[in-house]
């Protein structure tokens, strides 16, 4: 049987982040995508001129059309926006009883445009987390999640990461790639501990999308029945080689996206 991953999140109209990097990372890894968009977006490398947030009807019977129809093997959230969304997403969620759950936490886009509104926060923690097999935060959504400064070691974003999986996830996976030093280094929390998942920094601003991506890549590693380690150390080799290759892409003119397709080019 084919594996699915089903992607809840915005629209990118530059095709880099959200919905888009999403499917192209479900294709990429040989998995196929299915979509519940829960936002649009008038967005390019530059950062968000608009958004408008879809109605919860519409977002719920998206995910009412897919639970009926396709098997899903893997869930991954993005851009939620605002607290009536994550409620309603939170409710469908019921639909996919038993399927794997990827949180990714998105706040701010790679421009620095808010994406979720400051009452959606404790709705996320409160609603999402205690349902995720894993939330995927960087270190600036951790610190906002907790309210707290931005960890600036490996020993505070392990003390972060448990703090987090106190909220109720299985697993969370704390992302460093916007720390410093030579390489960055992922921090997976869980009831059996940490794990650490590193590979060198690469000098590029062209990193439009790594959060939607790497999330994306879990669930689609999750879905053809990966487990969560295997999972995210796959998904980290593949964000890794997207941004090395997307260094090459010169698309937009400001913070580019990744190269999703990077495997197929070389063909």
């Amino acid at each position: 049987m084919t594996a699915i991953a089903l992607t809840i999140a915005g629209s990118d109209s530059s095709g880099g982040a959200g919905i888009q990097a999403d499917l192209k990372t479900f294709t990429a890894l040989g998995v196929y995508g299915a979509s519940v968009i829960t936002a649009i977006t008038a967005q390019n490398t530059m950062g968000v001129q608009g958004v408008l947030t879809l109605p919860p009807d519409i977002i719920a019977a998206q995910m009412t059309s897919i639970a009926s129809d396709l098997s899903v093997g893997a869930i991954k959230t993005g851009m939620l926006g605002d607290r009536a969304t994550v409620e309603t997403v939170a409710n469908g969620l019921r639909e996919f009883a038993g399927v794997p759950l990827v949180i990714d936490p998105v706040m701010v886009a790679t421009s620095g445009d808010v994406l979720l509104a400051p009452d959606a926060i404790d709705a996320v923690r409160t609603r999402l987390f205690p349902l995720a097999d894993v939330v995927t935060p960087n270190l600036r959504e951790a610190a906002r999640l907790l309210e707290a400064p931005v960890a600036s070691s490996l020993d505070e974003m392990e003390r972060q990461a448990e703090h987090l999986l106190a909220l109720g996830a299985k697993a969370v996976l704390i992302k460093g790639g916007h720390g410093d030093g030579p390489e960055a280094i992922d921090i997976l929390a869980s009831k059996d501990g940490f794990r650490r998942f590193s590979a060198p920094r690469i000098a590029t601003r062209h990193t439009h999308g790594t959060g939607c991506t790497m999330a994306a890549a879990i669930a689609a590693r999750l879905a053809e029945k990966d487990t969560l380690v295997a999972a995210v150390a796959a998904a980290k080799q593949y964000v890794w080689q997207a941004i090395d290759a997307g260094r090459a892409l010169n698309i937009g003119k400001g913070d580019g996206p990744v190269d999703h397709i990077f495997a197929f080019r070389k063909q």
